[in-house]
């Protein structure tokens, strides 16, 4: 199964710092490690408690440090407040494989919703007392999943969301959240991970005075399903008399295709017999415009393309009407993306009156690689040809 992972979060109204801090990371063997921290009060210093919070348990996990051992080392260690008595910092922490197999710590933060379709399951769990602070426990939870479940965290900003207006004395609380998840996903049987948690803070905003945060809002999601899988040709391969190999490649990829490049399109439309065809319009901002062709989702021209493409990854700008905005687009709704990329040096990429901060295509592809890893948490295969 593929591990779908998805964040949103607020600031608190007139903060500058989020307080929520979220950090994910999947390795090579399919492991997925996710943390959720809420640092106390907002702001700055609540900043810093939870990314702290959250770095610390993640880079224990990554050393396959047991879940247990390591949420109880982080919460021994970090200080409580002196006149609240509670912690300055609450997190879920969740390891996760390929198989189902989850382990979830929770401490101080709402307890995680699991979802079997649109109908919610209930967990088992074993309570540890913090060795230092007796007043302070952990859940632990250890079960399976299956294909289409999704586990569902928030900040107490999501379930406390409205507390004391008229409609919502107590909050929104998890029987709003668990009532608004059914309906939603009810709704849209395949949701997202990334469109789930926006449309979680989105709700609890929409409850408070107002509709402005009174406090940091966060929900991050978890969904289990076969993983959806893209392949990117760009780039005339090495070996001119592997052309049509890889062509063949492209088109019978089972998965959604695209090609970035006008020397690659000609060479599938060339192998192939394919027409391209490229409506006649004005293009929308400095880019060509979109190209198409038989059993290929997308065409894109290549190097501007694809470094505008990292641009709009980097800076979060994901709704862009251009030819980039449709590479990300197609991008992030992959889950697996494979990228072949030809060897042939193009010497159109050294014409100099092409603007000087263009990369060349390797060098392109492997940061689109990396934000696409760090940020996006998608899987990202690089292949030279």
């Amino acid at each position: 199964m593929f591990i779908d992972v998805g964040c949103y979060q607020l600031k608190k109204a007139k903060q500058n710092a989020y307080g929520d801090y979220f950090l994910s990371k999947r390795d090579a063997h399919g492991r997925t490690i996710a943390v959720l921290s809420d640092g106390l009060g907002s702001g700055i210093k609540a900043n810093i408690l939870s990314c702290m919070t959250a770095t610390m348990l993640v880079r224990f996990l990554e050393k396959e440090v047991p879940i247990k051992e390591a949420a109880e080392i982080i919460m021994n260690s970090l200080p409580v407040c002196q006149v609240r008595q509670i912690s300055y910092a609450t997190f879920s922490a969740v390891e996760a494989d390929e198989q189902g197999n989850i382990r979830i710590v929770e401490e101080g933060n709402p307890s995680f919703v699991w979802m079997h379709g649109d109908t919610p399951q209930k967990a088992d769990y074993t309570e540890i007392v913090s060795r230092s602070f007796p007043n302070r426990r952990m859940k632990v939870y250890q079960f399976q999943v299956e294909q289409g479940d999704r586990l569902i965290f928030c900040s107490d900003g999501v379930t406390q969301a409205g507390m004391g207006e008229k409609d919502y004395p107590l909050g929104f609380e998890r029987e709003g959240l668990l009532s608004f998840l059914q309906s939603t996903i009810a709704a849209e049987r395949d949701i997202s991970s990334s469109q789930l948690a926006r449309l979680v803070v989105d709700k609890a905003l929409f409850c408070e005075y107002q509709h402005k945060s009174q406090d940091d809002i966060s929900s991050a999601v978890l969904t289990f399903r076969q993983p959806r899988k893209a392949l990117v040709f760009t780039g005339p391969p090495y070996e001119k008399h592997k052309d049509r190999e890889y062509a063949w490649q492209l088109v019978t990829f089972a998965g959604k295709r695209a090609i970035c490049g006008g020397t690659t399109a000609n060479i599938v439309s060339r192998e192939l017999k394919r027409e391209i065809t490229t409506p006649v319009t004005t293009a929308m901002g400095a880019l060509p415009p979109l190209s198409y062709m038989e059993d290929v989702d997308l065409i894109t021209e290549g190097i501007l393309t694809l470094t505008k493409a990292q641009e709009y990854l980097e800076e979060g700008r994901l709704n862009e009407a251009d030819a980039a905005g449709s590479l990300v687009e197609f991008l992030l709704s992959s889950d697996i993306i494979e990228f072949m990329v030809g060897a042939m040096i193009n010497q159109a990429h050294y014409d100099p009156a092409l603007p000087i901060e263009i990369e060349i295509r390797r060098t392109v592809i492997k940061n689109i690689k990396r934000v696409l890893e760090e940020k996006y948490f998608k899987q990202v295969n690089i292949h030279y040809v």
